[in-house]
C-alpha cells in the first residue's frame, strides 16, 4: 500500500492530529487503560521474544549491542557494482533505518529544497527496495534545519507490527508498519513544551513490554516549566502518559542517547545517557532511579553498552571529576545502587572525545571509535588500549558486529569491515562512496541484507542470493520472581491529561514492589483533588464542568504511599487574559519559567518576558490544546520602559503563534508570518517592513483559516489604543498547511525584555 498526501490526505498531511489519544479527549471520550496489559511479569516476557536474530527493530539490533547473529556477510562491497544490491537516493536519511518484517524503516527529508520540504516516514521492500508507504508530515515552529531531518532513529514493535518515530519538530508518532495509517500522534512540543533546538537533536524511541519510552528536554508547566531532560513513558497502544521522571534542571545540552534494557541485580532496568551529563539506571515500571553516574556537567550523547552488568560508555565533554580534560571512556559494575562514585569506576581513561559513536564488544575488548574516527580496542577489564586504527577524520556512526568482523562508515564516505586481531585491527574491505555522501548513521542488518544510510543515498548491501544463516538469539535474562509482594510504590495513571471542561478519564491506581515490579491494581486507594473535579467509586474522573481554565492535581494514596497525576484543563474559545491576579496561567506550556507577572511601566499588570535565562530568551509558549484551528488570537505587547529607555538598534522580536504560525514583530523592523523557522521563505513566509519604536504598546493580531486545501493567514499590528485598522497589515496563504495547532505567544529577549498584555483568543 502506498499512502501519499493526493491518495490519504487525512495520514498525509491534515487532520492526522485529531487521532491523538489526548486530542480524542477533548472530544469527549474516557481515557482508557488495557488493564490485562499491565500484568505482564519479566519471566513471560523473556519467554515470548522468540528467535528474532534476523530482525533489526531497534537501531542498535536485537540485542541493542550492535550484535549481529547472522552469517556469511560481505566483507567488502563497491558503490558501482559489487555487492551493492540496490541504492536509493529517495531514502537518504542520516538515521540509521530499522528493518522489520521484510521491511525497512527510516525517516527522510521530503521533498527537499521545495516550497513543499517536510518530513516522511517511509517503508520499504527490504528486498528490492521499493516504496511500501510513506506517512509526511510538516515541521513548524522548529530552529531545526533542514539538513537534520532523521536525527532520530525509529523503533519497531516486533509484537504488534508498530512503528514509532519521534520527528526533528518533536511530533510523535506511532504508525501502523504494514500500512502507515497513523494510530496516535502527540505534538510533544505543544503538549510538554519539549525543545527542538538548531542542532536538531531528538531522541530515539524505545519499546518495553505495553509502553513506548521517550525522552527530551522540556518546559512544561507547573513544578515542570524549568527545563529539565525528563523521561517519558507512554501506553503503546493508545499514547497515555505512564510516568514522567526528571533529570537535573537546566541541563546545557539536547542528547540522542538511547535507553537500553537489562537486568541488574535481578531487576529490570532501563539504562541511558541523559542531558545533565549523567548515566542513569531507571526502573522501567515506574521511572524511579536505581543508580547514577554524574559523567560530566553536559549533555551525554552515547548509548550505554552492558554487558554481564557491566556499563561501558563515553563522552566528548568536560569531565565532572576534572573539568581540565575532555572527553573519558570508562566502566563499571551496573548491579549497584545509588550514586556512583569516582572510586567505583572499574576504570577509566580520561581525555578521549567518545560524543558521539557508541562502543561494541568483541571478546574481552571493548570497541570505541572516538570523534575523529580514531578507533581503539580497550580490554574491557583491565581499561587498557590494547590495538588502535585511523579510520578517518570525523565519526558520527556506530560499529556494528557480526561473526567478530566490525562494519562502520566513517563521516566522510569511507566504509570499512575490519577484523580485531591479537596485535592490531585488519581492513578485510574499504571503499570511498563516490557520490560525495557523508554518513551520519549505522548499518542497520536484516537476512542477509545490510543497509547503510547517507544523506545522498540508502544503500542495501549483500551477496546474491545468499542463504540466511544467523545464530538464535540468546535467552534473555529474567529478572527475579515477584516473590516480594509488599507494596513499595504507587503510580496513578495517566500521569498527565489535557481535558475538556466536564470531561471523564478513567484512572488506574497500580502497585509495585521495590524492585518495580508490577502487583496489582489498587482499589481502595484514596483518591483527592485540588483545583475542582469529581472522582467516582470505580475512579472515573470528572474535570470540573465550569472551568475557565487551570489545573487539577489528582493525589492517590495508601497508607503513607502517594502518587500524583496532573490535568490541564481547557475550555472553548472565547478566552481573555489580563493578567491582574499576577500570575502565569497554570495550564500555559513553556511559559512560567520564561515569563514573570510584573506591575507593567505603564500601570497595571502583564507578563515580562525576562532576558536572564541565556537558553530561554527566545522560547515559545503554548495556551491550549494542539486540535484547535480557525480562530484568531491577539495580544498587547510593549518594549522597553519608562525608566531605561530601550535603544532602537536592541529591540526584542515578540509575537503570538495560530495554528503551528508565528506572527512575528522583529526589532530589525520587519513583520513576519512563519511556520518552519530555519527554512522561511524556501518553505512558507511572509516579511515585510515594518517600523515600531520602543516604550509604545502594540497589538498583535493574527488570524487563522483552513480553505481551499490551504491555510490563510492574515496578521495586524497597530498602536494599542489607537483604532484597529480595517485592512490587514500581511496576508499569505500555505499551500502545504498545518491545519490544527495551539494558540501561543513567541518571544526573543536576547537584546531586550519585554511585556505581554491583555491576550484574547476567539473563535473566528
Amino acid at each position: 500500500m502506498f499512502v501519499s498526501p493526493k491518495t490519504q490526505p487525512l495520514i498525509g498531511r491534515s487532520l492526522r492530529a485529531l487521532l491523538s489519544l489526548s486530542y480524542v479527549a477533548g472530544l469527549g471520550s474516557v481515557l482508557a487503560f488495557p488493564v490485562s496489559a499491565w500484568a505482564v511479569d519479566d519471566a513471560a516476557k523473556a519467554s515470548s521474544a522468540g528467535n528474532k536474530a534476523t530482525q533489526w527493530a531497534h537501531w542498535r539490533g536485537p540485542q541493542q549491542n550492535g550484535q549481529s547473529l547472522e552469517k556469511g556477510l560481505p566483507d567488502s562491497f563497491k558503490a558501482d557494482g559489487e555487492n551493492l544490491l540496490w541504492r536509493k537516493e529517495e531514502f537518504a536519511t542520516r538515521a540509521t533505518p530499522i528493518v522489520m518484517n521484510g521491511r525497512v524503516y527510516t525517516v527522510c527529508r521530503s521533498e527537499p529544497e521545495t516550497t513543499r520540504e517536510a518530513e516522511k516516514t517511509v517503508c520499504v521492500n527490504a528486498e528490492t527496495g521499493e516504496l511500501i508507504w510513506e506517512s509526511i508530515h510538516n515541521i513548524y515552529l522548529s530552529d531545526a534545519p533542514a539538513e537534520r531531518v532523521g536525527w532520530a532513529s525509529l523503533v519497531g514493535d516486533t509484537e504488534t507490527d508498530k512503528v514509532y518515530m519521534l520527528g526533528l519538530g518533536c511530533l510523535f508518532q506511532c504508525l501502523d508498519g504494514k500500512t502507515g495509517k497513523v494510530l496516535w500522534e502527540k505534538s510533544m512540543l505543544e503538549e510538554y513544551g519539549m525543545l527542538s533546538t538548531y542542532g536538531g537533536r531528538t531522541n530515539f524511541p524505545v519499546v518495553y513490554e505495553n509502553m513506548v519510552i521517550i525522552s527530551g528536554v522540556t518546559t512544561g508547566w507547573d513544578q515542570t516549566a524549568v527545563p529539565t531532560h525528563r523521561v517519558m513513558a507512554l501506553d503503546k497502544e493508545t499514547g497515555a502518559p505512564i510516568w514522567v521522571m526528571s533529570t537535573r534542571p537546566r541541563p546545557e545540552d539536547t542528547t540522542y542517547s538511547t535507553p537500553v534494557f537489562t537486568v541488574l541485580n535481578g531487576q529490570s532496568a532501563m539504562v541511558l545517557g541523559a542531558a545533565d551529563g549523567a548515566i542513569y539506571a531507571l526502573q522501567p515500571h515506574t521511572g524511579k532511579v536505581i543508580w547514577k553516574y554524574q559523567a560530566s556537567p553536559r549533555g551525554v550523547n552515547v548509548t550505554p553498552l552492558i554487558d554481564n552488568g557491566i556499563v561501558y560508555c563515553g563522552h566528548g565533554e568536560q569531565n565532572e571529576s576534572d573539568r581540565t580534560i575532555l572527553g573519558a571512556i570508562f566502566a563499571f559494575d551496573g548491579n549497584t545502587t545509588g550514586d556512583i562514585a569516582e572510586d567505583k569506576l572499574l576504570w577509566k581513561i580520561p581525555g578521549k572525545t567518545i560524543s558521539r559513536s557508541s562502543p561494541v564488544k568483541i571478546g574481552e575488548r571493548v570497541f570505541f571509535v572516538d570523534d575523529g574516527g580514531a578507533m581503539m580496542g580497550v580490554n574491557a577489564k583491565t581499561g587498557v588500549v590494547e590495538v588502535e586504527k585511523k579510520l578517518g577524520r570525523i565519526m558520527f556512526g556506530s560499529p556494528v558486529v557480526s561473526e567478530g568482523k566490525i562494519y562502520i562508515g566513517e563521516n566522510t564516505g569511507k566504509i570499512y569491515s575490519l577484523k580485531p586481531t591479537e596485535t592490531g585491527i585488519d581492513v578485510l574491505g574499504q571503499t570511498r562512496l563516490n557520490d560525495g555522501s557523508e554518513v551520519f548513521g549505522s548499518f542497520a542488518i536484516s537476512n542477509g541484507r545490510m543497509y547503510l544510510p547517507t544523506n545522498k543515498a540508502l544503500y542495501c548491501i549483500g551477496k546474491k542470493d545468499h542463504q540466511v544463516e544467523a545464530d538464535p538469539l540468546p535467552k534473555a535474562t529474567a529478572a527475579a520472581p515477584v516473590t516480594d509482594r509488599t507494596v513499595a510504590h504507587i503510580q496513578v495513571c495517566p500521569v498527565e491529561m489535557l481535558l475538556s471542561p466536564g470531561q471523564n478519564a478513567k484512572l488506574q491506581v497500580r502497585a509495585y514492589n521495590a524492585a518495580g515490579q508490577y502487583l496489582r491494581l489498587v482499589q481502595d486507594a484514596t483518591i483527592t483533588l485540588e483545583g475542582g473535579g469529581t472522582v467516582s467509586d470505580d475512579k472515573v474522573f470528572t474535570a470540573p464542568a465550569e472551568s475557565a481554565g487551570g489545573a487539577v492535581m489528582i493525589s492517590a494514596s495508601v497508607g503513607e504511599l502517594k502518587s500524583v497525576a496532573r490535568a490541564r484543563v481547557i475550555p472553548g474559545f472565547p478566552w481573555k487574559f489580563d493578567f491582574e491576579d499576577k500570575k502565569v496561567p497554570i495550564q500555559w506550556i513553556g511559559a512560567a519559567y520564561r515569563h514573570q507577572p510584573i506591575e507593567l511601566p505603564t500601570g497595571g499588570n502583564g507578563l515580562v518576558k525576562i532576558s536572564t535565562i541565556p537558553k530561554g530568551t527566545r522560547s515559545q509558549a503554548f495556551l491550549g490544546k494542539p486540535n484547535v484551528h480557525d480562530y484568531t488570537i491577539q495580544a498587547d505587547v510593549y518594549a522597553g520602559d519608562t525608566k531605561n529607555k530601550v535603544p532602537t538598534t536592541k529591540l526584542p522580536d515578540m509575537g503570538v503563534v495560530n495554528q503551528r504560525y508565528t506572527l512575528a514583530l522583529e526589532g530589525s523592523q520587519r513583520l513576519q508570518i512563519r511556520s518552519w523557522v530555519s527554512l522561511q521563505e524556501d518553505r512558507f513566509a511572509k516579511t515585510i517592513p515594518f517600523e515600531w519604536q520602543a516604550n509604545t504598546w502594540y497589538t498583535v493580531k493574527l488570524r487563522s483559516e483552513n480553505k481551499d486545501g490551504g491555510a490563510f493567514l492574515q496578521g495586524k499590528v497597530w498602536k494599542t489604543g489607537e483604532a484597529e485598522p480595517e485592512a490587514w497589515t500581511i496576508e499569505g496563504t500555505d499551500a502545504l498547511p498545518n491545519t490544527v495547532g495551539s494558540p501561543g505567544l513567541f518571544g526573543n529577549s536576547t537584546d531586550a525584555e519585554f511585556y505581554v498584555d491583555n491576550v484574547i483568543v476567539s473563535a473566528n
